[in-house]
């Protein structure tokens, strides 16, 4: 069996599982989620613990079983403690500011970018260079933060660019002149 498919999932006391058919939904203090499970993976919910289950050992199967445990578990951590995602903009004059449902980037380039965050997302700017991306939904949220990463990402040169705030940029060095 599948290692990390076999393992129950504890639901804490603030979390509503409703499990009917293929389709399994959380509620929690943070919100809600669902997922439609492949129908031939089985959940079950009893004892304040989700279990789930699959019917043979074909490699379709195995591969199944593990994810949607770990999806469900996702789902779980999420409604209690929303997931986070901090971003951080390095370079003279880059920016972030967030108005009206949309997050605009001033990153070097001549327009400023605008990306409207998604249903589900809440950003935070505290200050010009920083980004907060909070959501109950794991994928959501790094979603989302790639998305705006990818606008600049971070250069080896000079660094400049947007990065996650645990990211480590590898620097290069510039063009070596010789003397002759």
């Amino acid at each position: 069996m599948s290692r990390i498919g076999k393992k129950p999932i504890a639901v804490p006391a603030s979390v509503k599982v409703e499990v009917s058919g293929s389709r399994v939904s959380v509620k929690g203090p943070a919100g809600e989620l669902s997922l439609n499970v492949h129908p031939t993976i089985g959940v079950s919910f009893a004892d304040s613990a989700i279990s789930v289950s699959r019917p043979d050992d074909k490699r379709s199967s195995r591969a199944l079983h593990g994810l949607t445990r770990s999806l469900i578990q996702n789902m779980v951590d999420g409604v209690v403690k929303p997931f986070e995602k901090k971003l951080e903009i390095t370079g003279v004059g880059y920016n972030a500011s967030l108005s009206g449902g949309k997050i605009t980037l001033q990153v070097g380039f001549a327009n400023k970018i605008s990306l409207p965050v998604p249903a589900g997302v809440k950003c935070e700017v505290p200050d010009a260079t920083h980004v907060i991306i909070k959501s109950c939904d794991k994928q959501a949220c790094g979603q989302f933060a790639a998305e705006i990463r990818a606008v600049r990402p971070p250069e080896p040169y000079k660094g400049k660019g947007i990065r996650y705030q645990d990211e480590h940029v590898r620097r290069k060095a510039g063009k070596a002149f010789g003397s002759k």
